[in-house]
């Protein structure tokens, strides 16, 4: 009985040899954006993160502003 647990364990691959391979297998049915497709896509990222960087920016000038006018009225700072 022994003897057929070993061979088992001999046909079957590693689980990290599995792994591998069908990670191998899953890459290669990704459709991979060309480069003309990444420009455009890196561009439109790094366009929205400086759109949305100003608008955090004015919100944050505003509010700080108006706290530091709240404290000035009322603590005298």
């Amino acid at each position: 009985m022994s003897e057929s647990n070993s061979e088992t364990a001999v046909k079957q691959p590693n689980f990290i040899v599995r792994y591998l391979r069908e990670t191998r297998g899953e890459l290669r049915k990704v459709t991979w954006p060309t480069r003309e497709e990444s420009w455009r896509l890196t561009g439109i990222v790094l366009a929205s993160t400086l759109v949305f960087s100003l608008f955090l920016w004015v919100f944050d000038t505003i509010f700080s502003n108006g706290i530091q006018q709240l404290l000035s009225l009322f603590i005298g700072v």
